[in-house]
């Protein structure tokens, strides 16, 4: 195995992929592969510079820490989401493909395997498959939702880079089985139907402005083999099926 090295991670996840017949599932990889690389390249991040595992559903890219993260997350913001809808709007709507997104940070090493190891990497995927991420999509027409973890955020995010505005990041708090973890989402919080909404009336007590409290641990969920609570082994087939 590899020493763990320090890296950006970017992950990329297709909303109900496992509902899709064989040919609308090849077709959705190679849309998202298309959307991958054009936003890597827009943000200037060589080939050279990024590592990259396929988990059928989502893809998975280690960036070096040499590419700016304020371009990523100005990228990320405009660029992908246009690419997607441009692509959307020429297919039929049961082809429409919507992506949840993660921008974190971490250590990472590789194993003989090609395995990913790291609780940076595990903090990453419980996100990228939070209850908080997963509803935020639905909630919206937008065709993908952008998650930045706590240290992206309060590093680069929240100094506004150009191109960026803090204030249109709301905070969530997700629940694992460490406890909760905090992140900030893309676009307002509070839809009809969201967490945060509570119903009138309700004895429930009032969430915090901005954030999501969820219990249960969605860890493990995204697909994959899991080994242990630091091991991912992307040459395992076995998937859980979307919601």
């Amino acid at each position: 195995m590899t020493d763990p090295v320090y890296r950006t991670i970017l992950l990329f996840d297709i909303e109900q992929y496992g509902s899709r017949d064989d040919v609308e599932q090849a077709f959705l990889r190679r849309v998202l592969y298309d959307v991958v690389e054009t936003t890597l390249n827009t943000a200037a991040v060589d080939e050279t510079a990024r590592l990259r595992a396929d988990r059928g559903d989502s893809v998975m890219e280690l960036i070096d820490t040499a590419v700016p993260v304020p371009a990523l997350v100005k990228t990320l913001l405009t660029e992908t989401p246009a690419l997607l809808h441009n692509k959307n709007r020429l297919i039929a709507a049961s082809a429409r493909m919507r992506l949840r997104i993660v921008l974190s940070s971490g250590y990472v090493a590789v194993d003989e395997l090609d395995g990913w190891v790291g609780s940076d990497l595990n903090h990453a995927v419980r996100l990228l498959n939070s209850d908080a991420l997963r509803d935020a999509l639905k909630q919206r027409e937008a065709d993908c939702v952008l998650c930045v973890s706590e240290g992206v955020y309060q590093g680069v995010v929240r100094h506004g880079p150009l191109g960026v505005r803090p204030e249109e990041f709301h905070r969530v708090t997700v629940g694992t089985k460490e406890g909760p973890t905090v992140a900030w989402v893309h676009g307002e919080p509070g839809t009809p139907g969201s967490p945060e909404a509570a119903a009138p009336g309700s004895d429930a007590p009032a969430p915090q402005p901005g954030a999501v409290h969820i219990n249960g641990d969605q860890y493990g969920q995204a697909g994959g083999t899991l080994h242990g609570s630091q091991y991912f082994d992307f040459t395992g087939r076995a998937r859980d099926e979307r919601r």
